[in-house]
Order: C-alpha cells, then sequence, then structure tokens
C-alpha cells in the first residue's frame, strides 16, 4: 500500500516563496509507486488549502507521515512541529525542542558555547547594553529568527550599522550583531535521528558581498565547490562539529549546517544550523547527500523511515501512570 505523504508548504514567513520550490523538488523526488502525496499550501496570509491538519481524538487516519517544506518562521520555529506533536502524526525533520533553539540564533549560539564549539563573537540589541566585543568593522546585524539571509547585513561603519539594525528589527524583535569574518564559507548536510552522520561539505563562493538572499534565489550566480577545497583534515573537522552541532540542539531527521573558515586564524566557526534546508534546484542539502551515495529520491525515502521510527518510538513511551 501506497504511504500517504502530506507535504506541507508556503506559509507565512519571508520564505514563502523558497518554500514552493524546495516542495516542488520534494514531490517531484517521490516515487509515484511507494506514496500518494497530499498537498497542504499555507498562504501568505496563513490560510490552509484544503483545510488546516488539526488534532483529533485518534490522529488524521488519512495521513501516514507529514513532510513540512516550511522554512523559517511558522514551519521551522517548532510551531507546526507542536501542531503535528498534538495531532499524533509521524513528520519528517527536527521535532519542537531543537526546531525552536536552531532557528533562534541567539540560542544556538549559547548552546553551542555551553558544548565548548566554536562560535563567532556576538552581541544582543538592544538587551546587551554595551558590546560584548570590540566593535571593530566589518560586522553583520542579523535578524535572530529567520533564514535565508532575509534581513542580514554586513556592515562597514557606524551609519550602516544603525541602518542595518532598523532592517532587522523590522523582521525579528531580537537582533544579533556579530563580528565580521573574513575568510570562506562551507556548509555540511546532517542526516539521522541518534546515531547522525555528516555528508561531504561543500564550499559557497558568493558573487556579491556575501551570501545573502538574492544571491541565493534571485541572481542564482553564486557558485559552489562540491567537494570543498579542504585538506582532509579540515574536512573531517568540519564534518565532526557539524554533527557535534546537531547533536548539541538534539535535532533529528535532518539540518544543513553552515561553518566560516577564518583566514587569519585558519579556524572554523560554526555559523548556523537549518533544521529545514532548502531543497530547491540549487540547493545544497540535497546535493551534499548525491555527491556522498544518497540521491534524491533515497534521500526523501530516508527521511520518511526516519520520521516513522521516531514516531513509533515515541509511541512505546508512557504518557500517563
Amino acid at each position: 500500500m501506497k504511504k500517504r505523504v502530506a507535504v506541507i508548504y508556503g506559509g507565512r514567513s519571508g520564505e514563502h516563496d523558497v518554500s514552493l520550490r524546495s516542495a516542488k523538488s520534494i514531490i517531484e523526488a517521490m516515487d509515484p509507486e511507494k506514496y500518494k502525496v497530499l498537498h497542504y499550501l499555507i498562504s501568505k496570509e496563513g490560510k490552509w488549502s484544503p483545510r488546516p491538519i488539526v488534532p483529533e481524538p485518534h490522529g488524521n487516519p488519512e495521513i501516514d507521515v507529514v513532510f513540512p517544506a516550511l522554512h523559517g518562521t511558522f514551519g521551522e520555529d517548532g510551531t507546526l512541529q507542536g501542531l503535528l506533536e498534538l495531532a499524533d502524526l509521524p513528520y519528517v525533520g527536527a521535532g519542537v525542542l531543537a526546531s525552536s533553539v536552531s532557528m533562534d540564533k541567539e540560542v544556538m549560539k549559547r548552546l553551542m558555547k555551553e558544548r565548548g564549539l566554536p562560535v563567532v563573537d556576538y552581541c544582543v540589541v538592544p538587551r546587551c547594553g554595551a558590546w560584548t566585543f570590540a566593535p571593530d568593522f566589518p560586522m553583520f546585524v542579523k535578524p535572530a529568527n529567520l533564514g535565508s539571509s532575509v534581513g542580514i547585513s554586513k556592515v562597514g561603519n557606524q551609519e550602516q550599522l544603525t541602518a542595518a539594525i532598523e532592517l532587522a528589527s523590522s523582521y525579528d524583535r531580537k537582533v544579533i550583531v556579530e563580528r565580521g569574518i573574513i575568510g570562506r564559507e562551507f556548509e555540511c548536510s546532517v542526516l539521522g535521528n541518534e546515531d547522525p552522520i555528516a555528508a561531504v561539505p561543500c564550499e559557497i563562493l558568493p558573487s556579491r558581498d556575501f551570501y545573502d538572499y538574492e544571491d541565493k534565489y534571485v541572481l542564482e550566480t553564486a557558485r559552489t565547490v562540491l567537494p570543498a577545497d579542504l585538506t582532509p583534515e579540515k574536512t573531517a573537522e568540519l564534518r565532526r562539529l557539524a554533527v557535534e552541532c546537531y547533536k548539541a540542539v538534539e535535532c533529528e531527521g535532518m539540518a544543513r549546517v553552515d561553518f566560516l573558515l577564518e583566514t587569519a586564524t585558519d579556524r572554523l566557526y560554526i555559523n548556523e544550523i537549518n533544521t529545514i534546508p532548502g531543497f530547491t534546484s540549487i540547493s545544497m542539502y540535497p546535493k551534499m547527500w548525491e555527491y556522498s551515495g544518497l540521491p534524491m529520491p533515497k534521500l526523501v525515502d530516508r527521511l520518511i523511515e526516519l520520521a516513522l521510527e521516531r514516531h513509533l518510538a515515541k509511541q512505546r513511551l508512557r504518557y500517563s501512570k
């Protein structure tokens, strides 16, 4: 019997259009002999079509597993995952906790520091008061809870800093200012539940000043190098850090961990973790796995298997005396 897979896409975030493209790729990769795809589109205003997935006394019998393809707020941040937990439905990707802490860049950085994992010096605006590091330019200003580089600015002086904070504040109530790293950008795909593994990493070569939204999804002029041109030792270190980051936030299913390699020190920094990485035609999460021996259809199969395995394990737990 075919598994009935509910693909949820669209959403209220600034990454709505990216979500549509990710969902298209995911659906096209599903073997029609194995899966019956159920489409759930969420508009930019938050309206569901055909109807919302809502909790029922014994789950939703017409759905075997959910594949969320929502990026950013109201989809990747634990809100949708909480709804699916209430509905007692298996779903692909991270749970409520990992989704929420990974979406919040400040909380994620705190967890990394607690585990002794390398992150760039940063400050939260306006709660920081004084800078926690020397405010030397360049610096990066980011909304704490957004993805796809939406609302991010690279600033080189005080005037730009003020404008960048104002821009980031229009996307989120919490804004992060980071020390600028002069160096290279890398990504690494991670897959699994209790025993995650990392794919061969890639390097991102932006066509602009940094890898922003336009460079990712509009211009499509950024270049990627797969496999990344790193020594075997540095590649192993990057993959190890990717798995450690994944474990630190208690991620399951999938994630893409992004890195910065500082030229002056040759030191790797964990930049962020994305629990629902892009699956568009140019997205590197599936491409890294394809290079590592897991093509897109097999990757989708494995993600669905991981979702069902986790749900089965949860069903063995006791929730009352």
